[in-house]
């Protein structure tokens, strides 16, 4: 019989909420966490948001970077930045959370229609490239840890916060929508492909509103939900490798919101209603393959060779839930640690 190492998952999670630069921990320390069996405590604690101190280390590295940046450009045009990543919706599960800083173009864009105002003074494509030159040569001369072999964007590492950050270069892409509301939900970037010369249109600030907003009409229950998924596919004994963030994401986000509402000793519903989704996407793949992201247009589950990989995912919460359900059946005293975790 299948059986899930609790010992071993609790210490996965306790290294992915620990700063080592603070040397601190992001772990709970509520009175009751002795009374928990581990089975319980890893299904607590996989759904609890990282502190926003933590996350404010991370939003700092990349607004350091922004400066760096910005304060050392030789460039033509003008530029903005954004952020995105999960830390941007409370969704990491780890102190150390990657994060992205878009530095977009800023002195023209790409219209979603005709348009009759032509940009003609230089090359979109050697402006980014020159975009990208510039700034892997500033960060070269700021930091000592640069990945600059990235297909969009460079990486840089802040010992100092212990943070790193990607930077990733872009275009901005105007619907009509925005041109009528002026309203970034709309707005979209174009991502570019180095070695390809290739636009990849993106929708990122809706995907962060779509599930901000998810999780605040749930009571963070969504985000709980993401969070717990995305734990369940880091501590796998098999390589998910066909399931991303952004589709454990988009699990939850098919999910009726009156299914996911937390409030403490509702995280087993809301397992539930996970194993409930993630089911009907292996089951029926007509349904799957419609499903869409938070971005609103992308379908995350149109492939088949994703299926495996959520059967895998599913298997292991589905242990998670029968043993879990278990212990807060026999003993009053875990559920009222649970309320109190």
């Amino acid at each position: 019989m299948a059986t899930l190492n609790y010992t071993r998952r609790l210490a996965n999670l306790a290294e992915r909420k620990f700063d080592k630069e603070s040397k601190q921990t992001n772990f709970s320390k509520s009175a009751s966490a002795s009374l928990l069996p581990e089975n319980v405590k890893y299904l607590v604690e996989s759904m609890r948001p990282i502190d926003t101190s933590y996350n404010q280390k991370t939003l700092e590295a990349a607004n350091r970077v922004n400066k760096h940046l910005e304060n050392n450009f030789k460039l033509d045009f003008s530029r903005q930045y954004r952020t995105q990543g999960s830390v941007q919706t409370k969704t990491n599960i780890k102190v150390h959370s990657d994060f992205d800083l878009l530095t977009v173009i800023d002195s023209y864009y790409y219209p979603e229609g005709p348009s009759t105002n032509k940009y003609i003074k230089s090359v979109p494509s050697s402006d980014i490239r020159e975009l990208r030159k510039q700034a892997t040569s500033i960060m070269k001369e700021t930091y000592d840890e640069i990945n600059d072999q990235g297909e969009k964007g460079i990486s840089i590492f802040n010992k100092a916060l212990g943070r790193k950050v990607d930077i990733v270069f872009c275009f901005w892409y105007n619907t009509t929508k925005f041109a009528e509301t002026a309203n970034e939900y709309y707005r979209g970037v174009y991502l570019y492909n180095f070695p390809q010369d290739k636009k990849l249109l993106d929708y990122p600030f809706a995907a962060i509103q779509n599930i901000n907003h998810k999780g605040d009409t749930t009571l963070d229950g969504s985000r709980r939900g993401i969070r717990l998924l995305k734990t369940l596919r880091s501590d796998s004994d098999l390589e998910l490798t066909k399931l991303k963030s952004f589709q454990l994401t988009s699990v939850v986000h098919s999910i009726e919101n009156t299914n996911l509402v937390f409030s403490p000793g509702r995280e087993i519903h809301i397992a539930n209603a996970l194993s409930g989704e993630m089911g009907r996407l292996i089951d029926n793949p007509t349904y799957r393959k419609n499903v869409k992201c938070p971005k609103g247009y992308e379908k995350p589950f149109e492939s088949d060779d994703i299926v495996p990989d959520l059967k895998s995912l599913k298997r292991d919460l589905d242990l998670l839930i029968s043993d879990t359900f278990n212990e807060l059946t026999k003993s009053e005293v875990v559920k009222r640690a649970v309320l109190n975790y």
